[in-house]
């Protein structure tokens, strides 16, 4: 009892029963709560009846321990869910017992696991510019600059898809990007908004690929400054099961290898990397709001230092010849001269 005088007089007194809240009801009410675009719901949503319900569904919140965590997480790998799919439901898991231990209905949260909710991504491949032009070449000709603007600009599909002309200054080299179109799994499309303030942004467009732009927007896109950019041989959206059909056979004739659409960013990235922009540039350029995908990009663009190298050689050859001359030379030049 004093115990308990004491946590009370400290505001540490948790009360027995109100972690007496079965999870699965308090999970769908956590997503419910919370401000999320119509496919982050859809994740959650399914993350939670396949993979944490099953388990935590009718367990109390406070009997959820670190070592059910643990079994749940071991048999899930071990029954060969996808590594990444039980990186995202820990993680999901995690988040809702935090905001439980917020709400003061348990005392501590059991997600304990270090580095569970990490996701681990195998390398995916970076084509080189030679491959998109390619690629470029053998996909459908309405779409060719969808390819090319994805691999130089380094634009997500969404993004691309979801291009009005208004968004594309040409005399000025630039695209602006202020929404994307969002395909969900009941196959309905959402235009929306970039994920974070950071994704509206202004990409400037390399000056090789202005022209072909300039084309596509006479041949393809549809008129007026609220046209779509990038329209099917209908008239509709793409949609990116369709595409990736023609991606496909595009990458067959090109002979291009296990190489996703999305792979076309990375080459984007890597190459905006590879200039020696820096981090804040890339972020901009990418729209990202944090550093780290920046800093992957440039740890990974090997060509880079040979960027610095043959511009420090620049500099010290004009150094050499431009502002220093040998004395010796001189004194012969003169000599010659008399």
């Amino acid at each position: 009892m004093a115990d308990k005088q004491t946590e009370m007089r400290r505001g540490d007194w948790l009360d027995p029963d109100a972690g007496k809240v079965a999870f699965g009801p308090y999970a769908v009410a956590w997503i419910k709560e919370r401000e999320l675009t119509s496919t982050t719901r859809q994740l959650y949503g399914s993350l939670l009846r396949h993979h944490l319900e099953p388990t935590f569904g009718a367990v109390n919140l406070a009997d959820i321990s670190a070592p059910l965590v643990r079994r749940w997480r071991a048999d899930k790998l071990a029954a060969s869910t996808g590594p990444t799919t039980v990186a995202k439901a820990y993680a999901l898991l995690r988040a809702i017992l935090g905001t439980a231990l917020s709400d003061q209905l348990i005392r501590r949260n059991p997600c304990q696991i270090k580095g569970a909710s990490v996701v681990h991504t195998p390398e995916r491949p970076t084509a080189t510019v030679k491959e998109v032009y390619a690629l470029a070449d053998a996909v459908d000709a309405r779409y060719r600059v969808l390819v090319l603007m994805a691999g130089f600009l380094g634009l997500r599909w969404g993004e691309l898809i979801g291009l009005h002309r208004r968004d594309i200054d040409l005399e000025h080299g630039t695209v602006r990007v202020r929404r994307a179109v969002a395909e969900l799994a009941n196959g309905q499309r959402e235009v929306k908004a970039p994920k974070s303030a950071a994704g509206k942004r202004t990409v400037s467009i390399p000056g090789v690929i202005v022209q072909d732009i300039r084309e596509h927007l006479k041949m393809y896109a549809e008129p007026g400054a609220d046209g779509r950019v990038f329209v099917g041989a209908k008239g509709a959206t793409p949609r990116r099961n369709h595409f990736n059909r023609l991606w496909r056979k595009a990458c067959r004739e090109a002979g291009v290898k296990g190489l996703h659409f999305h792979d076309l960013r990375h080459t984007g990235n890597t190459l905006a990397a590879s200039t020696g922009a820096s981090t804040r540039e890339l972020m901009t350029r990418m729209g990202h709001s944090t550093a780290r995908a920046a800093l992957i990009y440039q740890h990974a663009s090997a060509g880079r230092d040979r960027l610095i190298a043959d511009a420090l050689s620049g500099l010290v050859e004009k150094g050499r010849g431009g502002t220093e001359q040998d004395p010796e030379s001189e004194g012969h030049a003169g000599d010659t001269g008399g």
